[in-house]
């Protein structure tokens, strides 16, 4: 079995300096992590790319849609308006395993890769996937014979359903 790779292992120390526990997937450049946002738990994988130097951050989500598959355009819906929005990463459905999924990847110039952008995109996942959580979660829960009726975009403007930012609590009671 090889040993870790140089930017893998870079990961790892980013991690370990925000005091984040992640374990390594035997065999592979990837670690596995859990992580609690204010909706919901998201799980995440770190897999680094040593011949590009580059590194992908998926967080996952259980998404499971009602029987018969009434919801699915709905949350492909969902998942196209919020991409419009996002500079960053995109939104993807695991039609498979009924999971929402958020990506990112970046390519970095060195070996070693910075701590500061693996610990943005880390932050960057938690912080999409619990804020489109509530959004999601609304479509699957709403009853079949109502789907038509439901404004995505007006649900997606809804300000009720996102997370408080970190600090912000503290400026708005």
């Amino acid at each position: 079995m090889r040993p870790p790779s140089l930017q893998i292992q870079s990961v790892e120390d980013a991690f370990g300096r925000n005091g984040w526990h992640a374990e390594f997937v035997e065999g592979k450049d990837v670690l596995r992590s859990l992580f609690s946002g204010h909706h919901t738990r998201i799980e995440l994988i770190a897999q680094a790319y040593p011949p590009l130097n580059a590194l992908a951050v998926i967080g996952e989500m259980p998404l499971p849609l009602p029987e018969p598959d009434d919801h699915q355009p709905a949350i492909l819906e969902l998942l196209a308006r919020a991409n419009k929005s996002l500079n960053l990463g995109g939104f993807e459905f695991d039609l498979d395993r009924g999971r929402l999924v958020f990506r990112i990847t970046n390519l970095f110039d060195r070996e070693k890769y910075d701590a500061d952008i693996v610990t943005s995109m880390v932050h960057c996942t938690v912080a999409e996937l619990d804020r489109l959580a509530p959004y999601a979660l609304t479509v699957t829960q709403t009853p079949a014979d109502l789907l038509d009726d439901l404004d995505i975009p007006r649900l997606l403007e809804r300000e009720d359903l996102i997370p408080p930012v970190p600090g912000d609590e503290e400026n708005h009671p």
